[in-house]
């Protein structure tokens, strides 16, 4: 592969590429659970670009093509909470995720709000993810059902101490 994997902070204009990976990457976790309603495949483009306005995001980029994208907000207790990751199918396996996931809790540590914790949450049947949150130090908190199908783990850590309060705009990795 030729060109380089950029995550930069995410705009408006990144919206309608992000929506388009977001349904694809969520079918897989739709088929999981037998539920093809969840959240994020029902998600409007009106709806997107409103969290953009509320909170974070970024995205990786391969030359102009979204591949990874990933929100997140500071609640006013100083939880700082992270959601919708997406990892196109094609890269998913070579730390992408991570880099996603530590570019956004740099990205809402350097937003102003005094971040007490990270925390985010997955199905229980999801194991690639919850492996890949372990990995990157967040352990689980709670357990929510919230169908006969599906339950919600909650999972959190602590920033770490001394760690950078900024990081630069954008990082690249071949």
């Amino acid at each position: 592969m030729g060109k380089s994997v950029t995550i930069t902070p995410a705009t408006n204009d990144d919206a309608e590429q992000v929506l388009k990976l977001q349904y694809l990457c969520y079918q897989a976790e739709a088929a999981l659970y037998g539920d093809y309603r969840i959240p994020p495949l029902t998600e409007t483009l009106d709806e997107l670009r409103a969290e953009f306005g509320r909170g974070a995001a970024v995205v990786a980029r391969l030359g102009e093509e979204v591949v990874g994208a990933v929100r997140g907000t500071v609640e006013e207790n100083g939880t700082a909470v992270i959601g919708r990751l997406i990892v196109h199918p094609r890269l998913q396996g070579h730390g992408l995720g991570a880099r996603l996931l530590l570019a956004m809790e740099a990205r809402l540590a350097e937003g102003g709000a005094q971040v007490k914790r990270y925390q985010l949450f997955t199905g229980h049947r999801s194991e690639a993810n919850l492996r890949l949150y372990r990995r990157l130090g967040y352990e689980p908190v709670g357990t929510e059902r919230v169908s006969a199908r599906l339950s919600l783990v909650t999972l959190e850590k602590a920033p770490l101490d001394g760690a950078p309060s900024a990081v630069s705009s954008a990082t690249t990795a071949r």
